[in-house]
């Protein structure tokens, strides 16, 4: 006697789907933990052994989400920019400064990395930089407030740093001349605006 056997079930794959994104989440979730309470640039903490025990889950749960430990981390910066509210894939030119505060403000929540000392000679010039900086603001800042001179003579100190040069040399490998061109026109912008007696801005 042949026993009828009925069509079989499909297997309904949306539960599966549903604990894996959850996982997947979770995963996430603890590498954006594992950044907090340290510099923004200090990403050594952010292994996969460390995300794992982060998440309750075994290290080959986080593999069969990300193939590797760039893949990881990619996906939590991509987190943490849509946690600040940053869509890079779609800036527009009149969205940059508010970007560029987003930024800040994720940067000014963690830790600031502390720099290594620099030469009792550097020091002190800057020093003295930072000094002429003031007094040159100072000149052309009549009725302004303390710290908007200060912000505006740390914006010239900022713009005029070697950190600056460097970045647009090595990062952007824009040659001496473009490089020298692009800080000297910045620096003329902010000049002109403190000329018309346009104050730093303060954000609410």
């Amino acid at each position: 006697m042949n026993e009828q056997v009925g069509p079989r079930r499909r297997y309904d794959g949306t539960l599966r789907r549903q604990r894996a994104a959850e996982t997947r989440e979770r995963i996430i979730a603890a590498g954006c933990e594992l950044l907090r309470g340290v510099s923004i640039r200090d990403w050594r903490g952010l292994t996969i052994r460390a995300v794992a025990e982060c998440a309750g889950v075994n290290e080959s749960t986080v593999y069969r989400h990300f193939e590797n430990e760039r893949g990881l981390r990619d996906a939590v910066m991509r987190r943490l920019e849509e946690e600040s509210g940053i869509d890079l894939d779609g800036l527009e030119l009149v969205q940059i400064a508010d970007v560029a505060a987003r930024i800040f403000e994720t940067v000014s929540s963690h830790p600031l990395e502390s720099r290594p000392p620099l030469d009792s000679t550097l020091t002190e010039a800057s020093q003295r930089q930072r000094e002429a900086l003031l007094r040159a603001v100072a000149a052309q800042t009549a009725g302004w407030s303390e710290s908007d001179r200060t912000v505006a003579a740390a914006m010239f100190d900022v713009l005029w740093g070697v950190a600056a040069y460097e970045r647009l040399a090595v990062d952007w490998q824009l040659d001496r001349n473009r490089a020298i061109g692009g800080i000297t026109w910045v620096i003329e912008l902010v000049e002109e605006a403190i000329r018309e007696g346009r104050r730093p801005s303060r954000r609410p």
